[in-house]
């Protein structure tokens, strides 16, 4: 698409959201529910679309993609009416007599850019959001995964005219011709360096952002953690999409004591969950593409690597990955890996992992196993990270009753269920004041002692 056809494009859906068509919620909830019934009878096309572009199973596509997208649809089904609704909030005495009350009220024309590593989901959740609070919407997915891209589309113009939502495909090109257009909001979720470059285009129309990026996510085992269960969590969440997850832990910080068994532990669970020869294993996917296939190539030390390794360049397969005896010099250490690698490093005390973390760059997820109260309280209150878990990996995310989101050079502002609703909405403070009744002391000329004593009541 080109820059005029998008700019022709954003001008009918900026006519559209004029007219005041999405403000009924009526108008929103109608527009979600042919989106979740869209979803629903397109599962098996999105399936297939993901495992033609990851190599995921309908299982996995499902549990992560499509399963997880109907959820944040339902969400916003069931609470959008109640969001929608002003909010009376307390007035001060000051400003007696009146009402004072929050409304919710959309943006209007927003852009949703969306990544390649789960590209169903990633789309459809935050077009839920953005559906919900009563705005227009442009995709814009992947180029990296076009089956995926296709079928958004296919589905985007079965459930709802182009001026209220639509799908841009294409690459760089199409990416830099929106964002050199004026939004009302823009959502971004990728790499940093693409997040850099989009806040800068943002900050010349001055458009409020929401950017959710990526960063090492760290994985902390101390002594006191349920060995065989950290294992089987970490391996699962680890090679989970074959690591092409944003949140997946990037690498493992084990106390020295149970170093030896956890690293055993893990190469057990490799083989448990993805079999003795994962590349023989049509559950488990691929890379995205040889570019990136090449890159975690790169990072592999052979002379580090514990358990797995195998890979064919001809499909972009990876297995499943341990290093071991790794050092923050290593190159698997210098960058997010975002594939099938574990690197493994070792701490001597819980209070030197929790210094070294605060030196490093604010992680999009950080996990902790341990049943020790005092490390779960420092984990908790002194790290910062966008979000975690204790004793478990990953699922944070999967739920609508919390947001998900980074902090620092993992992103800015948060989504799903009620958040999402509310990144997707400017909300506007209102009073209504009465005009039976004006109180003086706030006119001039101010000489009057009695007003001033007032004053003094009404504020403190």
């Amino acid at each position: 698409m080109t820059g005029e056809e998008i700019q022709a494009l954003l001008d009918a859906q900026r006519a559209f959201f004029n007219s005041g068509a999405t403000l009924s919620v009526d108008f929103r909830i109608k527009s979600l529910r042919k989106l979740y019934d869209a979803v629903k009878a397109h599962e098996g096309d999105i399936h297939a679309a993901l495992t033609t572009d990851l190599g995921k199973s309908a299982y996995e596509g499902f549990m992560c993609e499509s399963g997880l997208a109907l959820t944040e649809i339902s969400y916003m089904i069931k609470h959008v009416r109640k969001l929608a609704r002003r909010t009376t909030v307390r007035t001060p005495l000051a400003q007696f007599a009146s009402h004072s009350f929050t409304q919710a009220v959309p943006y209007g024309n927003t852009l949703v850019m969306s990544p390649w590593n789960y590209p169903f989901l990633l789309t459809i959740d935050p077009l839920a959001d953005a559906i919900a609070a009563g705005n227009t919407v442009i995709l814009k997915p992947s180029a990296y995964s076009p089956a995926t891209s296709a079928i958004i589309e296919h589905i985007v113009a079965e459930c709802f005219a182009p001026e209220h939502v639509a799908v841009v495909t294409g690459g760089r090109a199409e990416n830099t011709a929106l964002l050199e257009q004026k939004f009302d909001f823009i959502f971004f979720t990728g790499s940093q360096n693409v997040g850099k470059e989009v806040l800068r285009h943002v900050a010349e129309f001055l458009t409020p952002a929401v950017l959710e990026l990526g960063g090492k996510s760290p994985c902390i085992v101390d002594a006191s953690a349920n060995i065989e269960l950290a294992a089987k969590r970490i391996a699962f969440g680890k090679f989970l999409n074959c690591g092409q997850t944003c949140v997946a832990p990037d690498y493992v910080l084990v106390e020295r004591s149970v170093h030896d068994k956890l690293v055993a532990e893990l190469a057990k669970q490799v083989e448990r969950q993805f079999g003795a020869t994962p590349l023989e294993n049509a559950d488990y996917g691929k890379i995205v593409n040889q570019k990136h296939f090449e890159r975690l190539c790169g990072l592999i030390d052979e002379s580090k690597v514990v358990h797995g390794g195998a890979r064919d360049a001809q499909s972009c397969r990876i297995a499943p990955t341990i290093m071991d005896g790794v050092v923050a010099s290593d190159a698997v250490m210098g960058e997010e890996i975002f594939g099938p690698i574990l690197p493994v490093l070792t701490f001597e005390t819980f209070d030197q992992v929790a210094q070294g973390l605060k030196g490093k760059a604010k992680p999009l997820a950080a996990y902790l196993f341990s049943s020790d109260k005092g490390h779960i309280d420092r984990f908790t209150h002194e790290l910062q990270f966008g979000g975690g878990c204790i004793n478990d990996v990953v699922i944070h995310l999967a739920t609508s009753e919390m947001a998900f989101g980074g902090v620092g050079e993992s992103g800015m502002g948060g989504y799903h269920g009620k958040r999402g609703f509310e990144a997707f909405s400017h909300v506007k403070s209102i009073v209504d004041k009465k005009t039976w009744l004006d109180l003086p002391m706030r006119y001039q000329p101010y000489s009057n002692a009695l007003y001033e004593k007032l004053l003094h009541v009404f504020l403190r």
